[in-house]
């Protein structure tokens, strides 16, 4: 819409642009002489809006833009390769266009509330049925792009308004999250519809999964961040990478309230640091990412002070990230180190029964303490198979005695490690697979203790 008295000058800049237009006089009575349409290429919105404002496009003016689908004309293609290519801005859409899309992904509080929960719920019961397939419908419906996309958008372009929903969006969308999962977990233990111990519960291959976070996840998150914002910044659908998103947010939050409702705070803690984890990789990446692509406020006088204020929203997001990536790294080393303690623990017992040619290792199975964030092996359990008509020899102390050979000072604990071995009638005339436990027991079983000198970790 043309105010009064600019017609000629923004028609003028338009011709000086060689950008062709359609002039329709304004009959409403209202401050405005004309309508005028032009199409453009997208990379050309922002720098084209800029010029007219600069020679009276007034801010409060009515400025409609519209995605056309087809534009035929050889002056348009002339645009095209001058913006899209010479440009520096490429193929990112306008600030105005930005500030829209990212208003419109942050959805109503009656809207975000109720979605919010219902896909919590969802998530929460594929957990329990260790179903991946309901897990990733619980995403799909999570409504969790919007908010983290509010949030840097409105940072980058000083929209303290904008920037605000979308921190209060995310706040509440996790802490809702939460409870309507322990809500409904909890619901699910008292009415016995799940009755299962806590052990049981974390067992579970898609909540065990989301227990101890590690540098992967990390990288996931960032990852869904970057994505978010370039699809927001180029226009292109972000229904997709909304459920990337939700992917990381959405089951370590139903992790979090099972875990509340099972009583479980190693499963809490670890879950919680996944879901913090993720949250703020989101966020860093997506604001990094809006500023790097070089999205600014429109006036030049605000442009210094976002640009402070966002550095040090990047740092402060970057070094909590830090901090907790280290973390992360330790749980990482901690996985590795637990899988080498296993096959070396294998090994002391292969070597240990290749004195007897009789005997035969069927399974060693390790436990670990319920701590968070490092595991510490509370018990080792050796099967050991042996023909019928022998009495296998009692092994529990000497492979209590290999395993505290184990020159590995990372993985000790002040507290014992069991070692437990159970014996296993294998009967070779028939098949080497059928086996039946041993019915005395309690005469070969044997028990022995390791008692290390250093912290196990």
């Amino acid at each position: 819409m043309v105010p009064t008295g600019k017609r000629e000058s923004i028609l003028r800049t338009l011709d000086e642009e060689g950008i062709d237009y359609v002039v329709t006089e304004e009959t409403s009575s209202r401050d405005y002489t004309a309508t005028v349409t032009f199409p453009l290429p997208q990379a050309a919105v922002e720098p084209v809006l800029e010029q007219l404002r600069e020679v009276g496009l007034e801010r409060d003016a009515y400025t409609v833009v519209l995605n056309a689908e087809t534009v035929i004309s050889r002056r348009f293609d002339d645009l095209v390769e001058r913006y899209e290519e010479n440009e520096e801005n490429g193929d990112r859409i306008a600030r105005e266009e930005l500030a829209a899309r990212a208003r419109s992904l942050a959805p109503s509080w009656r809207t975000f509330v109720v979605m919010t929960a219902i896909s919590s719920i969802v998530a929460t019961a594929g957990l329990l049925l260790d179903s991946a397939a309901v897990v990733v419908g619980s995403m799909v419906i999570a409504p969790l792009i919007g908010p983290a996309m509010a949030t840097s958008t409105g940072s980058v372009v000083d929209d303290r308004e904008l920037m605000l929903r979308g921190v209060k969006l995310q706040v509440a969308g996790g802490v809702l999250a939460v409870v309507a999962a322990a809500a409904f977990a909890a619901l699910l233990r008292t009415a016995h519809v799940v009755p299962l111990e806590a052990t049981d519960i974390f067992a579970i291959d898609e909540v065990r999964e989301r227990l101890v976070p590690d540098v992967l996840s990390l990288i996931i998150a960032l990852g869904a961040g970057v994505a978010g914002a370039l699809s927001l910044s180029t226009g292109v659908s972000t229904a997709l990478v909304g459920v990337m998103i939700a992917a990381a947010l959405v089951p370590p939050t139903a992790v979090v309230g099972i875990g509340l409702a099972w009583g479980s705070p190693r499963a809490v803690s670890g879950a919680f640091v996944l879901v913090l984890v993720n949250f703020l990789s989101i966020n860093f990446s997506a604001l990094a990412v809006l500023w790097i692509a070089g999205y600014r406020p429109e006036s030049w006088f605000r442009r210094e002070e976002a640009r402070i204020a966002t550095l040090k929203r990047i740092a402060t997001l970057g070094v909590a990230l830090l901090a907790l990536s280290s973390l992360l790294a330790g749980v990482t080393y901690g996985t590795y180190r637990s899988a080498t303690f296993e096959e070396e623990t294998r090994t002391a017992v292969d070597d240990v029964l290749d004195d007897d040619e009789r005997l035969e290792r069927l399974s060693v199975t390790v436990t670990y303490e319920e701590t968070f964030p490092y595991s510490r092996p509370k018990r080792v359990t050796v099967t050991v198979g042996h023909p019928p008509g022998i009495d296998p020899p009692e092994l529990a102390t000497r492979l209590a005695e290999r395993i505290d050979r184990l020159d590995d000072p990372t993985f000790r604990a002040d507290t014992p490690i069991t070692v437990e071995v159970q014996y296993v009638v294998i009967d070779v005339k028939t098949s080497d697979r059928d086996a039946r436990i041993d019915p005395k027991p309690d005469r070969d079983a044997g028990h022995g203790i390791v008692r290390p000198t250093d912290q196990f970790i």
